[in-house]
């Protein structure tokens, strides 16, 4: 991912957060000699170094990722920016976004417990707090049959990129008009670039 050093994100713990909060990712990885990707939740292990995740078993992506270097993408917030809120028409439209490019080689898992684990993680963390609903309750022969139709796996991660682009190479009046014209707005990815702005700036 190109990179300017203004927009380059080196605190691991932000993140991190951004890969909690954004989840769901794009995978993409060579199948039958072409570009091949799948949007799929992929969970962060963090005292592995690692992600998880699972295919559904007809899709063949997983057939020949093994042993690859894959590339997961995981979107933040983006939207467009109007040169209109700048203090002169002498300028031009562009667009502020996150996105984080974790890479790493692929490894299918076929240990249950792991499996199982690594469902029920991704369970928890996006059923809401009193959600009746717990992996743990559901009949293991039930679990174990719609286990056969997923492959899941396991990425060690060996290189992270992580951009955010937040108008930092404009002046700080600038980029306080930008923050001001995006809060006047009711879409809710203007109002979370705006507060990470607001957040950069302090």
């Amino acid at each position: 991912m190109y990179i300017p050093n203004h927009f380059k994100m080196d605190d691991e713990e932000l993140i991190y957060e951004f890969i909690e909060a954004y989840g769901f990712a794009t995978l993409f990885s060579q199948h039958n000699g072409e570009p091949c990707a799948t949007h799929l939740p992929l969970m962060f292990n963090k005292s592995e170094n690692a992600l998880y995740g699972h295919f559904a078993r007809p899709n063949e992506q997983w057939k020949d990722a093994q042993n690859q270097q894959v590339l997961a993408v995981f979107q933040g917030p983006h939207c467009y920016i109007s040169p209109s809120w700048y203090e002169t028409t002498n300028a031009v439209p562009t667009w502020n976004y996150v996105s984080i490019h974790l890479y790493g080689e692929m490894e299918i898992v076929e240990d249950r417990k792991i499996i199982f684990d690594s469902l029920n993680n991704l369970v928890n963390k996006y059923e809401s707090n009193d959600s009746p609903y717990n992996l743990k309750n559901v009949e293991p022969g039930f679990i174990e049959g719609m286990s056969k139709g997923i492959v899941a796996f396991r990425i060690k991660i060996t290189k992270i990129e992580a951009k955010a682009k937040l108008s930092q190479n404009h002046s700080v009046e600038r980029q306080e008009l930008i923050i001001k014209n995006l809060e006047k707005t009711s879409i809710h990815e203007n109002i979370q670039i705006a507060a990470l702005m607001k957040k950069n700036l302090q």
